[in-house]
């Protein structure tokens, strides 16, 4: 991929302003959503950032052995998805050693076996809906924490509040471990106009329409709202609420699907600086 089409090196443009961090002078550097002119260049893109995605769960702590899977749509053959490789640390994905699936768990392209727990899940999700571009999962301390209590998160703060009226807490085969295809069926049913959810007893599970820099970062995201609220319980001091008009109002403009995407491209940026062998 040129240089030309990652979101750094596009220059910015009259595009209609779609959030209030954007500048309001053109000329200035800002990150910009690259268009793309073939498919090549768009699924070079996803996977990349892709890579770059597992390196950041690296940075965050998220790995747990072989568990964890994320997994974005190739952008010319949607009926397939690209995902991290089976028993390969987050730290280690690369361009070269990822795989390419189809929703019934072959793995088309990449020498690597594919995640069987990743497969039923994540494939049933992007199977039952179309619109789902990408989704993560991990087995991460603060998220799996709060699954046990089978609550979503309350808006306690504006980092929370991006979560607002958009995310669900799954309840069904709590705790079971997701090898069998009716559980995924059963986990992909909740993910209807939600980004995403508390799997009770399991983990936290995120979904983007948009990018695997959305989906990746929104993990992050939720990863720290979990932390964060159980570390407010943990104090016994009430914390104050969010209302809803204003836990709305910061979902939409801190919460965006852009947000997301810009908030990913820092650590883009970092991880591409710091770890050159990611696209080796």
């Amino acid at each position: 991929m040129s240089e030309t089409i990652e979101h750094h090196a596009v220059q910015p443009t009259a595009k209609k302003r779609i959030s209030l961090y954007q500048p309001k002078q053109e000329g200035l550097k800002f990150p910009e959503i690259p268009e793309f002119a073939t498919s090549a260049e768009e699924r070079l893109y996803r996977k990349k950032h892709l890579v770059a995605a597992c390196r950041a769960f690296d940075l965050h702590h998220f790995d747990y052995g072989f568990a964890g899977h994320l997994t974005v749509r190739d952008p010319e053959h949607p009926e397939l998805y690209w995902t991290n490789p089976m028993c390969v640390h987050f730290s280690e994905v690369k361009l070269s050693n990822l795989i390419l699936a189809d929703h019934k768990g072959h793995v088309v392209e990449g020498d690597y076996a594919i995640n069987q727990a990743g497969f039923v899940l994540h494939a049933a999700v992007h199977e039952a809906h179309p619109d789902i571009v990408a989704m993560c999962h991990a087995h991460t301390v603060y998220g799996t924490a709060w699954a046990t209590t089978g609550r979503k998160l309350d808006p306690i703060s504006q980092d929370a509040c991006a979560f607002f009226e958009d995310h669900v807490v799954i309840d069904d085969e709590a705790g079971q471990v997701a090898v069998e295809e009716e559980a995924g069926g059963t986990v992909a049913a909740w993910f209807k106009n939600v980004r995403a959810a508390i799997h009770k007893n399991h983990g936290l599970l995120t979904a983007s329409r948009h990018s695997i820099d959305e989906a990746a970062f929104w993990f992050i995201a939720l990863e720290r709202a979990c932390q964060q609220q159980l570390l407010v319980e943990a104090s016994g001091i009430k914390p104050t609420m969010v209302t809803p008009e204003r836990a709305r109002y910061s979902r939409e403009h801190v919460g965006s699907p852009f947000i997301g995407w810009l908030h990913f491209q820092t650590i883009y940026d970092q991880l591409v600086a710091q770890q050159p062998d990611m696209f080796e």
